[in-house]
């Protein structure tokens, strides 16, 4: 017999590839070159090492990092029916949408 299941409220990081040299280095970043597969300077399109093997990532798609520190890539759609901003007050995770992480760090409040 089947049951429901919920997913578990849990934070992620994640970031978009957008194929730009400075989405490149900012995945990159992100993930650590070692990893990364082949050669990405050279396509629209990256090999990332995960748990089930290299993996691609397309333009528009999402790198996210789990809770145990691997990566796998998420394409555009899901990523927008699975996640929302985290959103943080006074440094802390509210469920309020005072400020996005992304706000703070850039300055804006």
């Amino acid at each position: 017999m089947t049951k429901k299941y919920r997913k578990k409220p849990v934070v992620i990081e994640a970031i978009q590839f957008t194929g730009t040299g400075d989405s490149l280095e900012e995945c990159a970043h992100f993930i650590g070159d070692e990893n990364l597969a082949g050669d990405p300077e050279t396509c629209s399109v990256l090999g990332i090492k995960t748990l089930e093997g290299v993996m691609i990532v397309s333009i528009g798609d999402w790198i996210i990092k789990g809770v145990k520190g691997e990566f796998y890539p998420c394409k555009p759609d899901i990523f927008e029916a699975t996640y929302e901003p985290v959103w943080y007050e006074e440094g802390e995770l509210t469920g309020r949408r005072k400020h996005s992480l992304s706000e703070i760090e850039g300055g804006a409040r």
